[in-house]
């Protein structure tokens, strides 16, 4: 039973390539809404982003798509006036897609950061570079770490009385402590683990490793479907007319833009479609014991 967090971490690392790379290097409205829908559902398979995150990237995607027609205003179809500055139908477009491409970004990053846990990553880049496999390692680490280390510093203050958030100036005063405590205490770890890596030689001499992940033959077949995929929704974009400015101009329903969005489509869901293959499968197993 593999599930898709249970493959080959180069697996994952290039399925992670392939759907960012096509959500942030372009600007088809049709692929990027596959895209963020399909970041939501795999955000919520691997629980990448809990109910405080949505509302995060809720109000980012509309900051994000409110800015773009309140500082732009080519275009050549105006929808109304707004402090004598005209607000243009291909701005509000622009922005909505914009603010798309950048909230599925972050869900991507996101559920990136759950899938690829510390040991993959030194798994991918031990052996080429193992600085830089700790550095990353450390990094992604750090994000859990800093927020653990945010609520134990916080709960402390609040047991010696000393944090209070009765008004904006207690709660900034007491916020402002608890972060000065967390930067101190996150430098003083940082010098610690980098005279314990010395101590222990890291990276003076040729590094041997040992790793627990092998390639099956289902990593095998995912690396050119994965491909495959990629490749047509890229044909597709390519072959897709979008212009914004001056004048909006999308053709996205010809052959190839219907063969790029269903490709990028099937390979936003993977994750989902294996591993609900792997549930069904394993309620079969069960179902004849």
């Amino acid at each position: 039973m593999r599930r898709f967090e249970d493959m080959n971490p180069l697996c994952a690392a290039f399925y992670y390539l392939c759907v960012l790379g096509l959500t942030m290097f372009g600007m088809n409205p049709l692929t990027l809404s596959l895209s963020l829908l399909s970041s939501i559902l795999s955000a919520v398979l691997f629980g990448a982003v809990k109910g405080r995150g949505h509302a995060f990237s809720l109000i980012l995607f509309l900051i994000a798509a409110l800015i773009n027609p309140l500082i732009v205003h080519n275009g050549m179809t105006v929808l109304f006036y707004f402090n004598d500055n005209p607000i243009t139908l291909e701005a509000v477009l622009y922005g909505l897609t914009a603010a798309g491409m950048i909230t599925a970004s972050l869900y991507w990053l996101r559920c990136l950061s759950k899938v690829m846990t510390s040991d993959k990553v030194l798994y991918i880049f031990g052996r080429f570079s193992p600085k830089l496999a700790l550095l990353l390692s450390m990094s992604l680490r750090f994000i859990e770490l800093l927020r653990v280390r945010w609520r134990k510093i916080q709960d402390t203050q609040k047991a010696l009385g000393l944090y209070r958030d009765g008004n904006l100036i207690d709660a900034l005063r007491g916020r402002a402590r608890v972060l000065s405590v967390l930067i101190g205490w996150t430098l003083e770890n940082g010098i610690v683990t980098a005279e314990s890596m010395e101590g222990r030689g890291y990276g003076s001499g040729r590094r041997t490793s040992y790793s627990a992940y092998r390639m099956h033959l289902s990593d095998w077949l995912f690396l050119p479907v994965c491909a495959g995929l990629t490749a047509v929704a890229v044909v597709g974009q390519v072959r897709s007319t979008v212009v914004f400015y001056p004048d909006m101009q999308m053709e996205l329903w010809n052959l190839w833009g219907i063969l790029g969005a269903a490709a990028f489509a099937v390979l936003g869901t993977l994750p989902l479609i294996i591993n609900a293959k792997e549930a069904l499968r394993w309620r079969g197993l069960l179902s004849k014991v």
